[in-house]
């Protein structure tokens, strides 16, 4: 098998383990898993029962620093967890100090930094990025390439299209004033983004509200409405029938 599985680390029963892989000291492993072939998964790893792991996929990585990065934090994080049940794609990147809950999809190619809590059953897509310092709600569906930015909340239920862009910095890189400002974006419960919005640093989703596809929020939104054009603008409010609590979800 060609194989480095570390006599310190723990592995449940069941488990199904491909060629190449690399398993740390300290790793725990829950029963019924699969991982696949080139895995790498750093000292400390927390995996639990019935979790897949595909091809390729880093978990744990510590990250890195450039001499120009606004974080000068360079400790040691905490090692990474994820939960029961789920499904981690091909070539995926989950960096240590993420939370990663049960039932989770994160699709191929996705990357999760580090500090970064995602809630149950959410979707994370194809070579979509969570950036650092992020917290994720449960069932939300960010989708193929979107791109959330550090200090970033979404909360429960929400649902972000392919192509979406957040952002945390109004500065663009320029003056040090920037590093008293930086601030990512808020989107709240059950707030939907249509593809290829841009959502400006610090700027809300109000609950249950709707960003049209290939807007630009540079105000926060209502809860309930509907906002559209560069720059977004309310034009009206979200459809009763549409409403999460019309939805019968939990």
């Amino acid at each position: 098998m060609h194989s480095m599985i570390s006599e310190k680390a723990q592995i449940g029963t069941q488990c199904e383990i491909g060629h190449y892989v690399v398993i740390e000291e300290g790793v725990k492993i829950g029963v019924h898993c699969m991982i696949g072939h080139s895995v790498i998964i750093h000292a400390g790893t927390e995996i639990g029962d019935n979790v897949r792991i595909d091809d390729h996929t880093v978990v744990g990585k510590q990250p890195m620093r450039s001499k120009r990065s606004i974080f000068k934090d360079e400790q040691k994080l905490p090692a990474a967890q994820i939960g029961d049940d789920c499904l981690i794609g091909a070539q995926v990147v989950i960096y240590s100090g993420s939370k990663i809950g049960q039932g989770v999809l994160v699709a191929d190619g996705a990357a999760v930094r580090e500090n970064v809590s995602i809630g149950e059953y959410t979707i994370i897509g194809r070579n979509a990025t969570v950036e650092n310092l992020t917290t994720i709600g449960k069932k939300c569906k960010l989708e193929t390439n979107c791109y959330i930015t550090a200090y970033s909340i979404v909360e429960d239920y929400c649902f972000i299209a392919p192509g979406v862009h957040t952002t945390n910095d109004n500065f663009l890189g320029r003056t040090e004033e920037r590093f008293n400002h930086f601030k990512g974006v808020i989107i709240r419960r059950g707030g939907r983004i249509g593809g290829h919005a841009v959502i400006l640093p610090g700027k809300q989703v109000g609950a249950d509200a709707v960003v049209a596809a290939g807007s630009v929020v540079t105000r926060d939104v209502p809860p309930k409405m509907i906002v559209m054009g560069a720059p977004a603008k309310v034009c009206k409010a979200v459809p009763e029938d549409q409403l999460l609590e019309n939805q019968g979800w939990d």
